[in-house]
């Protein structure tokens, strides 16, 4: 009898756990089924990118996939039985519209990751433009590319994804009024050189900064602070925060307050040892007893770890002792400039930073590296004995994929 191992989501942890698991199961015995709602993998961290008009590599997931003994089954997740150890799936492709299906699993592994968050804030849904996703990051390109000259777009949020979204738009159209209103200070996380820098590249883009701007409206034209301060926006862009999607809180699987399940060392669900989860969709311990962070970062080697102790607990082999750390913060500021900012092991920045057109062209290759990965599961690199995590651990790159 096979084993069967579902995968949900194919972002960027879904799709290299399902790769991985390809790669170190590759046997008759074992089935995998990879779930998305979408053909295409979709590079999120370049989201960014797509809103300001720049187009992607397409790649297929059919293609990236091929003769990998993965199925890819297009389908949106709507449901998990944990109990019972069943997924239900909407195919909207079906004959007579949208079927529903129930998919059996003896392993699952849950990447279903994270959606933007407009944290109640009264007018953010109506009102503010996201780029948590391709669908949000096409429809901000479409407003921003009606725009005319001197109107004005407000990024809400001091965060890498913040930082990324402001710099690229006001490189992309440098004749709009582009400002950025931060919870704290600009880049305070930073090294002094991170920071100065940050400053210097905010400056000659034109980029208006509020610091100790809590935004606490958004309508139509404006955003306004909890101190009173009323910024005018003809767009507004969120970039506060990340949700997880909703399906696993409805379980029965231990998850926090919001939503995300908690898994061992070994990504493995604490209250179902059948159940693995990963990326965005998981709250797990890394360096000083911290909870990795919402990133790609974070999520390539959590996929690692899940897809090579799956493989060690079917086949009797040593489980994975791979601690996960960072190193260092990547941040592109605009297409010229970026930042890398190197880390402590738990994520606290060192005087230590990379700047400039060096720093963009690090950056870049570290997501065409991310994405080269995912497009060649089955030439990928074995298993290493430490999961090094040199993408930015802030909310710049949420991972996964709401199947």
């Amino acid at each position: 009898m096979q084993h069967r191992i579902v995968v949900l989501g194919a972002g960027y942890t879904g799709a290299i756990a399902a790769g991985r698991l390809a790669r170190r199961l590759h046997r008759e015995d074992v089935a995998i089924t990879l779930v998305n709602a979408e053909p295409d993998f979709v590079e999120r961290v370049r989201m960014h990118q797509v809103a300001t008009g720049q187009d992607l590599r397409p790649r297929p997931l059919g293609e990236m996939f091929a003769g990998t003994g993965v199925v890819l089954k297009l389908a949106k997740v709507t449901g998990v039985d944990v109990d019972r150890k069943a997924v239900t799936v909407v195919d909207a492709n079906g004959p007579g519209g949208p079927e529903a299906e129930e998919l059996e699993y003896d392993t699952l592994v849950y990447a279903l990751g994270s959606g933007w968050n407009d944290q109640g804030v009264p007018g953010a849904a109506e009102h503010a433009h996201q780029i948590a996703g391709r669908p949000g990051a096409l429809r901000l390109r479409e407003r921003l590319a009606r725009l005319d000259a001197g109107e004005s777009v407000v990024v809400v949020g001091g965060g890498l994804t913040g930082l990324e979204a402001a710099t690229e738009i006001a490189e992309a159209r440098p004749d709009l009024d582009v400002a950025l209103a931060a919870r704290g200070e600009l880049g305070d996380w930073l090294s002094p050189k991170g920071r100065g820098h940050l400053r210097k590249v905010f400056g000659k883009l034109g980029i208006t900064v509020h610091e100790h701007a809590m935004v606490t409206g958004v309508e139509a034209d404006r955003v306004t602070t909890a101190g009173g301060v009323t910024i005018p926006a003809a767009v507004t862009v969120w970039t506060t925060g990340f949700a997880v999607h909703p399906i696993a809180k409805a379980t029965t699987l231990d998850v926090t307050d919001t939503g995300r399940i908690v898994v061992d060392e070994t990504m493995r669900s604490v209250s179902h040892p059948d159940v693995y989860a990963i990326g965005d969709a998981a709250l797990a311990m890394g360096p000083g007893d911290k909870p990795l962070r919402m990133s790609c970062a974070s999520g390539t080697p959590m996929a690692w770890q899940a897809a090579d102790a799956i493989a060690a607990r079917l086949t009797g082999g040593k489980l994975p002792n791979a601690p996960l750390r960072y190193f260092n913060q990547c941040v592109s500021l605009g297409r010229r400039e970026g930042l890398i900012q190197y880390v402590t092991a738990d994520d606290r920045a060192v005087r230590a930073a990379l700047t400039g057109r060096l720093a963009a062209v690090y950056k870049e290759l570290v997501c065409k590296g991310a994405a080269w990965g995912v497009a060649h599961p089955m030439l990928g690199l074995p298993a290493r004995r430490r999961h090094v995590v040199r993408q930015p651990a802030r909310a710049s790159s949420p991972v996964g994929t709401a199947a």
